[in-house]
């Protein structure tokens, strides 16, 4: 398992359009969520436990949190 690249509290933004998986059910599935390029701050690090990468929970916004691999975000 290798260390995250990025830290709790860092701002970030989102490297691409971020759409719904399935992870919102008040969200029809692909419902764009966060466009590219808003920014945000990570609230909190986990890991996926099958492929051992972090996924970091982004608060875009005043309440919207959203679970975000590596790719999808940029250090600002």
């Amino acid at each position: 398992m290798g260390e995250p690249r990025y830290q709790w509290g860092q701002r970030v933004k989102a490297s691409i359009d971020l759409c719904n998986d399935g992870s919102f059910p008040d969200q029809p599935d692909g419902a764009l969520l966060v466009p590219t390029g808003d920014t945000g701050e990570i609230v909190n690090i986990g890991f996926h436990v099958e492929s051992n990468t972090p996924v970091y929970l982004v608060e875009f916004g005043a309440s919207r949190l959203v679970g975000c691999l590596e790719d999808e975000i940029i250090a600002l």
